[in-house]
C-alpha cells in the first residue's frame, strides 16, 4: 500500500510538474499575474464614469472608434441580452439626451450600439438596451469617414455628445482627446452644443433642434434665390459698379458736349477785321457778278462759258 500511496505522490508530482508553464510558475500563478496586469490596466486608464457598448463587429476594426476605447481600457463590451442602467445612446431610443440626465449619467454612465448604420435592421435592439434608451439630436460628425454629414456620429462622438448635453464637456474633451480629429467634434458643433446645454427636459431640446433645423432649411433657400438672381463673383461690389456707371455717363455726357462744341466751331470762320463768317455768307461771296453789276448765275455763267468757248472759222461758220 505504500508503494501505491508513493505512486499516487509520485504521479500527482509528475501531474503537478507538467501544468507549470513556460516561466517555471504554476498555471494558477499564472492566471493571477494576468488578472493582475489586466485589471492594472483598466485602474490605470480608469475613466471618471462607467461606459459600455453592444459591439456587432459591422465596422473596420482599424476605424472603429469603439474598439479603440475598448483597447485603451475605457469602455466595457456587453454581451447581447445584457442590460445597461445608464443612458443608453441607441437609434431605438424614444426622447433625445437632455441636461435633465445629468444625475443618471454621472451614477451609472453612458452606453452605445456600436454597428453600422446601414445594417440596423440586423441589430436585436429588443435584447439590449435599458431603462433609458435615448436618441441624440441634430449634431454633425466630424470623424474621418462621416466629416460634415449629419447625425452620422460614430461611438465615440455619441457618447462624447451625451456628456456635452448633460453638461459635462469636460468628460466630452477627455473622451475625443484619444482621437486625432476628436477634439473637431465639439469646435464645429460648438453653438449648437451650448443651445442644448441650456434647455432642461426632452421636449426644450427638442424645439430648439426644431428652430436649428428651421434656421438652416431659411439659409439654404435665401442663398439658393441669391445666386438664381446675381452671382455675386462676377458682380462684384454694386456701389462701386453704380458709381463707375455714372461717372461713364458723365464722362459721356462731357465729351458729347465737346463734340457738338468742336463741331459748331467748325463751322464759323472770320473776315480780315475779325467779323464771323458763317456759311451762307460764304457761299454769297461765291456769287459772281457780270460787267454791268448783275449777279451770274449757275446756268447763265455756263452759258455764258459755252459762248465763249464757240469759235468759229476764217468764212464765219461755227467750228464745233
Amino acid at each position: 500500500m505504500a508503494k501505491g500511496k508513493n505512486k499516487t505522490k509520485e504521479g500527482g508530482a509528475t501531474r503537478s510538474n507538467n501544468s507549470r508553464g513556460s516561466n517555471g510558475h504554476h498555471s494558477k500563478q499564472n492566471h493571477k499575474s494576468a488578472e493582475f496586469k489586466h485589471n492594472q490596466t483598466h485602474t490605470t486608464n480608469k475613466f471618471p464614469t462607467k461606459l459600455a457598448m453592444w459591439d456587432f463587429d459591422h465596422c473596420d476594426p482599424k476605424r472603429c472608434s469603439g474598439k479603440k476605447l475598448e483597447r485603451l481600457g475605457l469602455i466595457t463590451s456587453l454581451r447581447v441580452g445584457q442590460k445597461f442602467q445608464g443612458i443608453v445612446v441607441s437609434p431605438n431610443g424614444k426622447g433625445v439626451v437632455c441636461p435633465d440626465d445629468l444625475p443618471i449619467v454621472e451614477e451609472f454612465g453612458a452606453s452605445v450600439v456600436e454597428c453600422s448604420w446601414a445594417r440596423l435592421d440586423e441589430v436585436p435592439f429588443n435584447k439590449i438596451g435599458g431603462k433609458h434608451e435615448r436618441l441624440l439630436p441634430y449634431l454633425v460628425a466630424a470623424n474621418q469617414v462621416n466629416y460634415g454629414r449629419p447625425w452620422r456620429l460614430n461611438c465615440v462622438e455619441a457618447l462624447a455628445a451625451c456628456f456635452a448635453i448633460v453638461g459635462r464637456m469636460d468628460w466630452a474633451s477627455q473622451l475625443l482627446s484619444n482621437f486625432s480629429w476628436g477634439l473637431a467634434f465639439l469646435d464645429i458643433n460648438a453653438e449648437l452644443l451650448e443651445i442644448y446645454q441650456k434647455c432642461t427636459d426632452a421636449d426644450s431640446v427638442k424645439r430648439a433642434e426644431e428652430e436649428w433645423l428651421e434656421k438652416i432649411e431659411q439659409e439654404s433657400q435665401d442663398r439658393k434665390k441669391q445666386s438664381q438672381e446675381t452671382d455675386l463673383w462676377l458682380m462684384g461690389n454694386i456701389n462701386k459698379m453704380n458709381k463707375l456707371d455714372i461717372d461713364d455717363s458723365e464722362d459721356e455726357e462731357d465729351s458729347s458736349s465737346e463734340e457738338d462744341y468742336t463741331e459748331s466751331t467748325d463751322n464759323v470762320r472770320y473776315d480780315a477785321l475779325g467779323n464771323l463768317i458763317e456759311e451762307e455768307e460764304e457761299e454769297e461771296e461765291e456769287v459772281k457778278y457780270d460787267s454791268l453789276g448783275n449777279a451770274i448765275e449757275e446756268k447763265e455763267e455756263e452759258e455764258e462759258e459755252e459762248e465763249k468757248e464757240v469759235k468759229y472759222d476764217s468764212l464765219g461758220n461755227i467750228i464745233e
